[in-house]
């Protein structure tokens, strides 16, 4: 398991009863969350303080239940920043797992010794964009939202990246990879994040189980000749990490290396286990 254990302002206080009590700097938020499946007791005093709680709703959605919480703050991650505001569909504007993913990376672009071209598809608010430039990566930052891509500019800002670090794109992913194949253009990196399902910005249907072996065998036309690591990530039920890791590896080895998946988790500080919050499959060109 990939465990992202190194944040200071983020805990994952407690998970029963099919929710997650989590402290998001200052504030608590409770969540629904589908991988706690057990009951058990909830002792911390905090599940019943939180600042902010998620109640699906039964007709579908859901709404934030809010008492002394601000619309947004911030949180830190080493010397990366970034915006927390609860929205819809339980969300917070990052996934803290992903942490374990930065650090891997980020070690993999400093040590590089080179330049490093990165591209990240279905990017959300640029987690791993600002992760990215921050190890000295340029990166092209590619996803459908506007709202999601201007959160995403807001996170870079706020973790000190200059304007020349990151290249924005709001355009369905599938056609903005084809473009760049017919550009010639070429990266040393890939990150892909796809959601379960989605819409482009101008009605582009996308379903994970249709598109997804497509998509990653299309990036292999904007590989350099001498690429860093391809990174795929899913929070798809039922796409277990194998499952990613067979659709990475049959489009990725006919450049050698290897891949490597596991789930993604987070500790859980009330028992000391790690919660599984995802699946990545990671490639490299040789064994690191």
């Amino acid at each position: 398991m990939y465990i992202a254990d190194k944040w200071k302002d983020y805990t994952l206080i407690d998970a029963a009863c099919g929710e997650r009590l989590e402290r998001w700097g200052d504030y608590t938020l409770i969540r629904p969350d589908p991988q706690v499946i057990w009951g058990g007791e909830k002792k911390d005093k905090r599940w019943k303080t939180a600042n902010g709680i998620y109640r699906r709703s039964r007709s579908g959605g859901g709404e934030w239940i809010k008492k002394e919480m601000p619309e947004e703050w911030n949180i830190s991650y080493g010397e990366l920043k970034f915006s927390i505001s609860p929205m819809g569909f339980k969300h917070t504007g990052l996934f803290p797992e992903q942490a374990a993913n930065w650090d891997w990376f980020s070690r993999l672009i400093s040590e590089s010794g080179r330049e490093i071209r990165l591209l990240n598809l279905f990017a959300y608010t640029g987690g791993a964009s600002v992760a990215a430039a921050k190890a000295g990566a340029f990166v092209c930052h590619v996803d459908a939202s506007k709202g999601m891509t201007q959160k995403a500019k807001c996170n870079a800002a706020l973790s000190g990246i200059p304007g020349d670090r990151i290249r924005y794109i709001v355009d369905d992913c599938f056609k903005f990879v084809a473009r760049e194949i017919r550009r010639g253009s070429r990266y040393d990196a890939v990150i892909l994040d796809p959601p379960s399902f989605g819409r482009g910005p101008n009605g582009e249907r996308w379903v994970i189980e249709e598109g997804l072996d497509e998509l990653v065998a299309l990036v292999r036309g904007v590989l350099s000749e001498n690429p860093l690591f391809v990174l795929l990530n899913s929070y798809t039920t039922g796409l277990s990490p194998a499952a990613a890791g067979y659709v990475l590896y049959r489009n990725m080895r006919d450049f050698g290396g290897r891949v490597e998946s596991e789930e993604l988790g987070l500790p859980v500080l009330e028992s000391g286990i790690c919660l599984p919050c995802g699946a990545s499959a990671r490639w490299t060109p040789k064994a690191e």
